[in-house]
């Protein structure tokens, strides 16, 4: 099965050029894949797990609008977690540093490396965190807006490779299914398969993503096939 029958698509487009997972899958995470795939897991129900993607694009960066983008949406996460949880001041402190972060960038329609915000809808995030710094209850009376991105709150069905492979391994390890090691690793083994006609790491981590019902038995056999590719790999080093 080759990536397109398998619906599998690459996020290489995503980012302007990026030279990172979202184009050749080195080094740190695209910023775009990582937003992508926050905003499925927050607009899923995983609030604390989106905190995992977009803080794994965020550390390698340097001051700018795409530093202020992802730290933003990482304080909104903790702050909805903070507030679900009934930590009032947590939520409240979290939620004022998101509307500084994220004030004055631009959700714009677009995804370009040179759109500070990465077509998020911002001002809808910044409004969510200035009610909860002002009242965390309110969490309790309505719940968080979706995150749009491009004009769409993306959820599971919607990421492209680049951010599935960022959103399996954190929510494995919000679900409780799996070890998030083996999908970090199981992450590793699909990206290696990219151009080679072959997809099984990455069609059982989208239907990890995908099927809720079938999660602890697709987690088995994902599991069962990173041991099979680690023990074949050793069994290689050993001959040298």
């Amino acid at each position: 099965m080759t990536d397109r029958d398998s619906g599998v698509r690459d996020g290489a487009a995503d980012d302007g050029g990026e030279g990172d997972r979202g184009g050749d899958f080195e080094g740190p995470p695209s910023v775009s894949a990582a937003v992508a795939a926050g905003a499925a897991l927050f607009n899923e129900g995983h609030v604390l797990a989106a905190h995992d993607p977009w803080e794994a694009a965020w550390l390698p960066l340097d001051e700018g609008d795409d530093e202020r983008l992802l730290h933003g949406l990482i304080a909104a996460a903790a702050a909805t977690h903070h507030a679900t949880e009934r930590n009032w001041s947590g939520a409240t402190g979290c939620a004022a540093n998101a509307v500084r972060y994220l004030g004055g960038l631009d959700g714009g329609p677009t995804r370009d490396a040179d759109a500070g915000a990465r077509g998020v809808d911002v001002a809808t995030v910044r409004e969510w965190c200035r009610r909860l710094a002002a009242d965390p209850e309110t969490v309790e009376r309505a719940g968080p807006p979706p995150i749009r991105v491009d004009g769409a709150a993306p959820g599971f069905e919607d990421l492209d490779l680049a951010a599935a492979l960022l959103a399996a391994p954190a929510l494995a390890e919000a679900v409780d299914h799996a070890d998030e090691e083996t999908f970090e690793t199981a992450a590793s083994l699909a990206r290696e398969e990219r151009g080679t006609g072959r997809t099984r790491f990455a069609e059982l981590l989208f239907a990890f993503l995908r099927e809720p019902d079938a999660r602890p038995q697709v987690a088995a056999r994902l599991a069962d096939h990173v041991e099979l590719a680690e023990r074949k790999r050793r069994d290689v080093d050993d001959l040298f």
